[in-house]
């Protein structure tokens, strides 16, 4: 364990002083700063539009880091030849997935915070310059339910990151970040593979429909940013299981990346 935590550290430590996830963190703050200006441009709404820029900024830019941190993941390790020093170290493969995975989410929980920070912030201000009128307001400009949206965005990302991370142990940089961007956007729209016999009249094509519903991510789930947006609840028991289908689903990734990376000859 204390080996796998080492390699977790040491990539997070290499991914932070990557310029181009700053860059990432910083358009996506300045772009939640943005959103203040254009909320202004509709009376009565500002807030929410606010609300619903700041935490689709998160998903996006989150995006965006999830696949940069996860393609990288073997290929910057054979480029710099250092992936044959770690394996002669008695540290097994599985070891080095995991403190790999691991190291990568840390580095997007850090990501990810900094740029929810930066929406509260933002709303703070609104907060401040709406003076009593904020207290008046259909719901709390400083919203703990975002928090919510929060959380799940972040899952799902660590979801992508696995993704990322599976297809990185056995293909190229960019043939990876293509697939796990192909999957991500399958995984949001995975419902209506489910409801494909519906539009089809295909039996063989709507059982195929319906076995990549089963193995594909259902990353619908996790987009609540609507619900929050507009005050709508979001309970606990569904959090909880959300949050019970990503670990199970990580944990699934990285067995197979494990299992890949195990089977993989670096001569």
């Amino acid at each position: 364990m204390r080996s796998t935590w080492l390699i977790a550290v040491n990539v997070f430590r290499e991914s932070v002083r990557d310029k181009v996830l700053y860059n990432l963190v910083i358009f996506a703050v300045v772009l939640m700063g943005a959103s203040y200006l254009v909320g202004q441009l509709t009376a009565g709404q500002d807030v929410k539009i606010i609300k619903d820029l700041g935490l689709a900024a998160i998903s996006v830019f989150g995006l965006f880091i999830a696949v940069f941190i996860g393609i990288g993941l073997v290929s910057k390790e054979v480029e710099k030849r250092s992936i044959y020093s770690l394996l002669s170290k008695p540290v097994s493969r599985v070891q080095i997935v995991l403190g790999k995975y691991i190291g990568l989410v840390l580095t997007l929980a850090v990501n990810v915070s900094v740029m929810v920070l930066a929406l509260y912030s933002v709303l703070a201000y609104m907060a401040w310059s709406l003076g009593p009128a904020s207290a008046a307001a259909e719901q709390p400009v400083l919203d703990p339910a975002m928090l919510k949206a929060a959380v799940l965005t972040f899952l799902e990302l660590a979801i992508v990151t696995a993704i990322a991370l599976f297809f990185s142990t056995f293909s190229t940089p960019m043939l990876s970040a293509a697939l796990t961007v192909g999957l991500f956007v399958a995984g949001r729209f995975s419902a209506d593979l489910r409801n494909f016999d519906q539009v089809v009249d295909a039996p063989p094509a709507a059982a195929l429909a319906r076995g990549l519903y089963w193995v594909l991510p259902n990353l619908a789930p996790f987009d609540v940013r609507a619900q929050v947006v507009h005050g709508l609840p979001v309970p606990p028991g569904y959090m909880a299981l959300t949050s019970l289908y990503a670990a199970l689903y990580v944990a699934a990734l990285l067995v197979a990346a494990s299992a890949v990376f195990a089977r993989r000859d670096f001569r």
